[in-house]
């Protein structure tokens, strides 16, 4: 599971900072996750092909999460795209960028679908083999939804040195590898577990981005490998948080705390504060396994 900050500050984009937007590589599939201003070309500084893209996903529709997202279908256009563009967001989405593009007769020549979003309780809106991804309901200014990405489990691991050992004929390698029970070349029944072991643990990816202090989501995103969840404001400017139904890093780390997250992730940073570094510090205070994000910072996680 790869992730890229291609933006990770809030409000208004700066020469040196970009609003929020990000690529997340789960399962050999790209992933865009909100499309802030600039998106494409962070894009093209972080090298990460165009044409891989075929999901978006739009947390809500205030600007810094989703101004930039007709250029990119534009630009898609531009590149004599082919392949489909599915975008999942709140509803109205499809009418802010279908307007713009007829007003602009800048039709795409590729399938472009829209899947609206309206429901204010957790629902699966993809999933495919691989894995799975639901919205998380958040508490923001407007309609607003978070996304839980979830690898679904994969093949047990064969031990190639046992299957020899029980002459295991290579043909049902396959079936093993599915958790299957077989049989020797003598007819021998060998169970499962003696020649296989189990798949690595699946990954996990929450993104939590705008949000008040929302402890309802953390029985969904309990156990989470990585949480990325904003952090708006320090405790200098806590009392800005609630009216504006933002986070301090302090809340973000409560929650990543008490959902047990394998790692928390902060950003959409107030671009009032000069060093982000104090945002870990005051975190940190409450749950120690945090990270920064900033704009093209990659975290991998094996």
């Amino acid at each position: 599971m790869k992730l890229n900050i291609l933006g990770c500050y809030a409000a208004t984009p700066r020469s040196f900072t970009n609003p929020s937007a990000q690529v997340l590589e789960m399962k050999n599939e790209l992933f865009l996750i909100d499309c802030g201003e600039g998106t494409q070309v962070q894009l093209r500084k972080n090298k990460i092909r165009f044409s891989k893209i075929k999901h978006i996903f739009i947390s809500h529709l205030h600007g810094d999460h989703c101004y930039g997202l007709v250029g990119l279908i534009s630009t898609f256009r531009l590149l004599n795209r082919e392949n489909e563009l599915h975008v999942y967001g709140p509803k109205g989405i499809k009418e802010i960028i279908t307007l713009q593009l007829k007003l602009s007769n800048s039709w795409t020549n590729y399938p472009l679908y829209f899947h609206e979003l309206e429901s204010k309780e957790a629902q699966i809106i993809y999933e495919d083999e691989k894995l799975s991804v639901e919205t998380i309901p958040l508490v923001h200014r407007v309609y607003t939804n978070g996304f839980l990405f979830k690898e679904k489990p994969g093949d047990r691991k064969l031990l190639i040195d046992k299957a020899i050992e029980y002459n295991i004929d290579v043909a049902l390698y396959r079936s093993l590898k599915k958790g299957k029970d077989v049989r020797s070349e003598s007819g021998e029944l060998v169970p499962n577990h003696l020649v296989t072991a189990n798949p690595e643990p699946p990954k996990s990816y929450a993104y939590c981005s705008d949000t008040a202090f929302n402890p309802k989501m953390i029985p969904q995103i309990s156990g989470t490998t990585v949480l990325y969840h904003e952090s708006t404001f320090l405790e200098d400017k806590a009392e800005l948080a609630f009216p504006t139904k933002h986070s301090t890093a302090k809340e973000a780390a409560q929650i990543a705390k008490e959902a047990g997250v394998g790692k928390l992730i902060l950003g959409h940073y107030s671009t009032r504060y000069t060093d982000i570094n104090l945002f870990k510090e005051e975190a940190t205070s409450i749950f120690k396994k945090v990270d920064l994000a900033d704009d093209g910072k990659v975290f991998i996680f094996e």
